[in-house]
């Protein structure tokens, strides 16, 4: 064993990327790597994302250039340099966490050693508030969670280290009477460390709510676990978080691999199938390179409360208009703040018993992205903050350039139509081979991350099972797979337009999240999926009458904006929901096997 200049050993032999010379050089600050380590995998990963990107822009070039070169096609190539690069990481992530779960090292060493550092044995020790923010959810839905998950605590021996605090911003007198009646009968049944508190001014949205519960009552805890309305975790996963965070005294966020709960709307149920087995090969493989500058979620995380009072505070952002005032997208802000700090932050991917909901609906799915978006961002102005670290820095450009992307995306297709006013007579013939060529790479390249996490299950005959056997597993994923083909184009284009709209003072509002499965009218769907069908059915008729051969490139994009509305009412049906549970179809392992919390 090698020590690093804190003193804290770490196995030299990780991953095979450094030697016991190394041994004496600067560590993480938890011990757990070297630096040096770290810095070879970023810059593995940046070779690689630039090596590819260069390629498939060049490629791209080489195209757009088969007849001249115009200012259209200027803008096409920007349009294209701005929408790839999202799908190029996803693809690299995707690739090295699949070698990493099933190649010949233990990715448990490479990508997370500092939970190897933890007993399950060991006794918890530490002073735990459990956390859970509201406004103008359901009540009895958020305080049965909470209680459940209490109950499972107190099982394990542990809980007179937990206190369980409610945290109300609701601003709906009837739900705050319910809230304050639920909380009554549980305090009574409880004892004294159970609490409740409502805000009368609810600023700085639910990071100012945790960040008055800090200032109040963080000294009396040493971690919060922190959860939203529709958070659920089992005692196995807090405790085994919870002796994490003991044995790593400089981890100051532990984030947990969320996944979806078992649901019967069929659109939640769909779409957290196709992240549930996305998510751990994708995870993997960017927590391999990304190491001590991990992701914060904003929910089923757990925090060092002391240096989160200390150094994450956000700042009220100057100004007026949609993109001032208080932070939305607060998480990420947090965690780059704890980094900057001097303290790690850090996923654990592993799939545990640490649960969410997902929206129900389209409508429901698109209005919680656009309140991501806008605070996304608001990162514009968060980005040149002193003493972040150039992974931090990176980290919140990535988080801007994810709706930059989908709205370059957008931009793409519409100059991709104008292109057919652009073309001058030429007798050189299109190269349609490399065309093909790059629309296959591409395509498959953001089919990656699926692909990586399907192969993960289907090399395990264990996770099979537990999906419900190959035939069923392969099943849902070409029904997920349809379902992606068809969400993606209306997603964006939604996005793209309230982008447009956030430059003339377009604001989202908090509000709570629609989470039970119910049907969506047509009505409700036809105001608000309008566009979408009108924006098709323009880019669709544009290219019928002027270059009919371009229709078969443009036939998914246009499917999905034209169904948009028969999408959106279809995957909101119950009846549709019943059919994929009776036939086991899109289901989720923890449908054939409940996890009782009691």
């Amino acid at each position: 064993m090698g020590e690093c200049v804190d003193g804290m050993s770490f196995d030299e032999k990780v991953d095979g990327l450094f030697t016991a010379a190394e041994a004496g050089e600067a560590c993480v600050p938890t011990g757990v790597q070297p630096l040096a380590v770290l810095r070879r995998r970023r810059a593995l990963v940046l070779a690689l994302n630039a090596a590819t990107y260069a390629g498939l822009v060049g490629l791209f070039a080489h195209l757009l250039a088969y007849n001249g070169f115009s200012f259209l096609d200027g803008l096409l190539l920007l349009a294209f340099c701005l929408s790839t690069p999202w799908t190029i990481l996803g693809f690299w992530n995707a690739l090295i966490g699949l070698w990493l779960l099933h190649g010949p090292g233990d990715a448990r060493h490479s990508v997370y050693p500092y939970a190897g550092k933890a007993s399950d044995e060991a006794s918890v020790t530490a002073r735990i508030a459990v956390v859970m923010a509201l406004r103008n959810e359901d009540p009895g839905r958020a305080f049965a969670r909470l209680r459940s998950m209490r109950e499972d605590v107190e099982r394990s021996g542990a809980g007179g280290h937990f206190a369980w605090f409610v945290l109300s911003d609701t601003n709906r007198d009837d739900i705050a009477a319910a809230e304050e009646a639920l909380f009554r009968a549980w305090r009574a049944e409880a004892g004294s460390r159970v609490h409740y508190r409502r805000r009368s001014d609810n600023a700085g949205f639910k990071a100012g709510n945790i960040r008055d519960f800090v200032e109040r009552n963080g000294d009396d805890y040493d971690l919060m676990l922190v959860l939203d309305a529709d958070s659920l975790l089992g005692a196995a996963t807090i405790l085994r978080m919870v002796r994490i965070m003991q044995a790593n005294p400089m981890l100051g966020i532990l984030q947990s691999l969320v996944v979806g709960m078992p649901s019967h709307s069929p659109f939640a149920r769909i779409f957290q199938f196709g992240m549930r087995h996305g998510m751990r090969s994708y995870t993997m493989g960017a927590s391999w390179w990304a190491g001590d500058c991990g992701p914060y979620w904003g929910h089923n995380a757990l925090i060092r409360i002391a240096p989160f009072k200390a150094h994450c505070a956000l700042p009220v952002l100057p100004g007026d208009g949609p993109l001032s005032g208080h932070v939305l997208s607060h998480d990420q802000i947090e965690a780059v703040l704890m980094r900057r700090g001097g303290y790690e932050v850090r996923v654990l991917p592993e799939e545990t018993e640490s649960f969410e909901e997902n929206p129900p609906h389209l409508t429901e799915f698109t209005r919680r992205d656009l309140r991501w978006c806008q605070g996304n961002m608001q990162y514009w102005r968060l980005l040149f903050m002193p003493g972040l670290l150039p992974m931090s820095r990176f980290q919140i450009a990535w988080a801007i350039l994810m709706y930059v992307g989908a709205c370059a995306w957008i931009a793409f297709m519409i100059l991709a139509a104008l292109k057919v006013f652009d073309v001058e007579p030429t007798d050189a013939p299109f190269p349609a081979g490399l065309g093909l060529a790059l629309f296959v790479i591409t395509f498959l390249m953001s089919l990656a991350p699926k692909i990586a996490g399907l192969t993960d299950v289907l090399l395990r005959a264990g996770e099979r099972r537990r999906y419900g056997g190959t035939a069923k597993l392969l099943g849902g994923a070409l029904m997920e797979f349809l379902f992606s083909m068809l969400l993606g184009p209306v997603v964006a284009l939604r996005i793209a337009i309230f982008m447009v709209g956030l430059t003339f003072g377009r604001t989202v509002t908090w509000e709570a999240q629609a989470r039970d499965a119910e049907r969506l009218s047509w009505r409700t769907a036809l105001a608000g999926l309008w566009p979408q069908f009108l924006f098709g059915s323009m880019l669709g008729g544009m290219l019928y009458a002027f270059a009919p051969g371009a229709m078969i490139w443009a036939v998914p994009v246009l499917i999905g904006l034209l169904g948009a509305v028969p999408f959106a009412v279809l995957t909101s049906q119950p009846a549709l929901g019943r059919w994929l549970v009776r036939r086991g179809l899109c289901a989720t392992p923890e449908e054939a096997a409940a996890p009782d919390f009691g």
